[in-house]
């Protein structure tokens, strides 16, 4: 099938190498037209992923109608901030309904509102289904080929097993599920949990630390999600617990980056300074404490989190403050 990439930063180029792996014929959008053409020119991503090859069967293009007339599949790979804009701006462009499918992990600051929701705004009856994929892939290893496995979600249950069959192979391996609310809040809100167990290491703390706050964190979104109307078996699965582990764990999460470096003491506009890449938990750590806000869900890390990066609180103030909060039943 055709499809048409939406966002060339590592993850989208990632995703158009799975799609393209897979068979797929691929337009690959990148807002600035520098990139597209370093990508025509040197056949592969140098800005967000050097050092691996684009397929043949990836068209690069600066083009929004030329990527809106490629295909009428439209994987949407942008920041939560600019999926709203960029989705508006494809909309002029668009001849027939879509199929959209998000790889975007965010919440909208402004409205609270999740990529499947905006998209239904911005398109409404010209979006034909909406699907979300999400679970533990580094860009850098999915686009390598090494084995991966996440989650396509939608409540079009046919547009589901249609990407799952056509975006699956050797190295890349996805599974099905109804659960769109489930899927777009575990990718969202992990985010935030990695810049705090970034935060950890920034301070020396160690395993036992890091432990708790994977476990108590998964039970922070768990909370949030179900409240939210996901489903349990979303967040002990790929796209929750595995995401989770993956993005606390591993040293190529970028928001685990940003919170080892806010434990070092670094200032936030000095790190965000330093990187092209989007840091989706900065801004999801104010969606999500605004949502638990909104439905009375408690979420101390995420609080804490809020506090360190828009409150000017320390990191070490805010771990202390988790350690000698009022004791508690675990399920609680």
């Amino acid at each position: 099938m055709k499809i048409s990439v939406i966002g060339a930063g590592s993850f989208g180029t990632a995703m158009a190498l799975v799609a393209a792996r897979c068979g797929n014929d691929v337009m690959l959008w990148a807002h600035d037209p520098r990139v597209a053409e370093g990508m025509r020119a040197a056949k592969m991503n140098a800005v967000y992923l050097p050092d691996v090859a684009l397929s043949e069967k990836i068209t690069p293009t600066s083009d929004l109608a030329e990527a809106a007339a490629f295909s009428e599949t439209i994987f949407m790979v942008v920041p939560s901030h600019h999926f709203r804009g960029v989705l508006t701006q494809l909309r002029a462009h668009l001849r027939n309904r879509v199929l959209i499918i998000s790889g975007t992990k965010g919440i909208e600051n402004e409205t609270l509102e999740r990529m499947s929701e905006v998209s239904a705004a911005v398109l409404g009856e010209q979006m034909q289904s909406f699907a979300v994929l999400s679970g533990p892939t580094f860009a850098v290893e999915a686009a390598r080929g090494e084995p991966s496995a996440a989650v396509i979600a939608s409540t079009d249950v046919e547009f589901a097993i249609m990407i799952q069959k056509a975006m699956s192979g050797s190295t890349f391996r996805l599974y099905h599920s109804e659960d769109v609310v489930g899927v777009e809040l575990g990718g969202s809100l992990k985010n935030v949990i990695a810049i705090a167990a970034g935060v950890l290491e920034g301070l020396g703390l160690g395993y036992n630390t890091n432990a708790a706050l994977v476990t108590r964190g998964l039970r922070e979104i768990t909370r949030l999600g179900m409240a939210l109307g996901g489903r349990l078996e979303s967040f002990a699965g790929l796209a929750g617990m595995g995401d989770l582990v993956l993005t606390c764990t591993g040293g190529l999460s970028r928001n685990r980056r940003v919170g080892v470096q806010l434990g070092r003491g670094k200032r936030l506009p000095d790190i965000l300074s330093e990187t092209r890449e989007v840091a989706e938990g900065v801004k999801t750590s104010k969606s999500a404490k605004d949502l638990a806000d909104r439905h009375g869900i408690e979420m101390p890390i995420t609080t804490e989190m809020y506090r360190v990066l828009y409150e000017n609180e320390t990191a070490k103030e805010a771990v202390q403050r988790l350690m000698t909060r009022t004791l508690k039943a675990e399920s609680v």
